[in-house]
């Protein structure tokens, strides 16, 4: 490195994001995690002890530290220690590292530990290229990744991996970080007269979502565009709030976070939470999830968990999809929460779902063959016999009578079972005189 290299690096790194100059260097300065870097476990150990031999997969959403663990294991560890970056690097640069680390190996015996940040960006041809020496042990790989390893990493390197999931950030975590910025006097605001109020402290916790970058971005903006009176940078409450205007909702349509989220927003429905079922809609909505999808989904569930529990269910969420149509957003939010409430606070069922038990029956067995009594009589009823012997319903009292409707070799077979809750409860209160006046004319028999 010459003069005007190591002049740059000392310009890059004093002129650094916030975020950037206080990334930890050690595994004491760490904040969070203690679930994987805690005192004790064993990612924490194999670090210390400089024995991370198998290959790690961190996974988790933006700012909960990652890189972080990543470069304190860059700091901390005997080997070799290599960078890309999935979005910037390809094959070709693999293979790059994977021709050092063998040289390194054969001539220095020394092992190379690969960070791949956003590993999930690789196609499978370019992980399927880094498989043979993360097998072989030539390379320990670290990926960082906030899409799900077991969906957007291949299986292969996945089953070759250790998995440690990060979780988001408390705000107490949050709280720490954005005080320990304050005091440091190397890499923060330390050597700076800076007083902060309490509440626009805790606002910038609160609203950061779990994500250190982004309290900590915000921390920098409020800093840096506050003028001082009288060598004082005072932030408020206001200041904070215009410097971190709205919490990110971290929800892709593509990722778990969608999939977790509309699993959460169903069984809440299910589960007759209205309360929650509301936040997990406004929380897709507000992220820029189709309502479209949200309202076939409430259509679906109608049937399937309230059914006949209250047959009303599934009109209100048919005419909340084709209110919305109509409407359109923002408005249309109003027809979806009250479709979201009255779902989720309707009686419930799934006994609809007998069809399955039928459609089980027919797979394995075949479809029975349509009793004569109830076949179409209108072109061969002289010829055949077709529709000879049916009772006409409404003929009988009760507009009922005793007669074989299923296939003989079901004959007595009951699929569905109505609940008791609800307008339910009143049909299976009838189905069961039904069904007792013909077992009784059976027994007769």
């Amino acid at each position: 490195m010459d003069l005007f290299d190591h002049s740059l690096e000392e310009q890059m790194r004093s002129q650094a994001p916030l975020a950037a100059r206080m990334r930890p260097q050690t595994l004491n300065d760490i904040v969070g995690q203690d679930h994987i870097i805690g005192e004790g476990t064993l990612l924490r150990r194999a670090i210390q002890a400089d024995r991370l031999f198998s290959s790690i997969i961190l996974y988790g959403p933006p700012g909960t530290g990652k890189t972080t663990i990543a470069r304190v294991i860059a700091n901390t560890t005997n080997a070799h220690f290599v960078s890309l970056s999935a979005v910037l690097a390809g094959v070709a640069d693999l293979r790059k590292v994977i021709q050092e680390a063998t040289d390194r190996r054969k001539y220095d015996r020394v092992r190379t530990i690969l960070f791949i940040d956003e590993i999930h960006r690789w196609n499978k041809a370019q992980q399927d290229a880094l498989l043979p020496q993360v097998e072989s042990g030539m390379i320990t790989l670290i990926g960082a990744t906030t899409q799900n390893p077991y969906f957007d990493v291949i299986k292969a390197l996945v089953s070759r991996s250790r998995i440690f999931e990060l979780k988001p950030l408390t705000r107490e975590d949050i709280l720490t970080l954005l005080r320990r910025a304050l005091q440091d006097e190397l890499s923060g605001y330390g050597m700076r007269t800076i007083q902060v109020d309490e509440d626009a402290l805790q606002h910038l916790a609160d609203i950061a979502g779990g994500d250190a970058r982004n309290a900590l971005n915000a921390l920098e903006l409020a800093v840096e565009t506050t003028p001082a009176e009288k060598g004082v940078i005072h932030i408020t409450l206001a200041i904070a709030q215009e410097s971190i205007q709205k919490r990110a909702v971290l929800y892709d349509k593509t990722d778990d976070q969608h999939y977790d989220t509309i699993s959460a927003f169903i069984k809440s429905v299910r589960g007759s939470d209205p309360d929650a079922a509301l936040y997990w809609m406004t929380k897709m909505l507000l992220a820029g999830e189709d309502p479209r999808f949200i309202l076939r989904r409430l259509i679906v569930l109608a049937s399937e968990d309230i059914g006949m529990a209250d047959p009303n269910a599934i009109l209100v969420a048919n005419a909340a999809a084709q209110n919305f149509e109509y409407i359109g957003m923002p408005e249309g939010w109003y027809p979806i929460a009250q479709a979201v409430i009255y779902l989720a606070t309707a009686p419930k069922s799934n006994s609809v779902g007998a069809f399955w038990e039928v459609q089980q029956e027919i797979n394995q067995k075949g479809a029975g063959r349509v009793p004569i009594h109830l076949m179409d009589g209108s072109r061969d009823a002289r010829g055949l016999g077709h529709g000879q012997g049916y009772l006409y319903p409404h003929s009988f009292d009760d507009h009922w009578v005793d007669q074989q409707y299923l296939p003989d070799e079901l004959l007595g077979r009951e699929f569905y079972h109505p609940s008791d809750q609800g307008y339910e409860g009143k049909i299976a209160e009838r189905l069961r005189s039904l069904r007792s006046k013909k077992s009784q004319k059976d027994e007769n028999l």
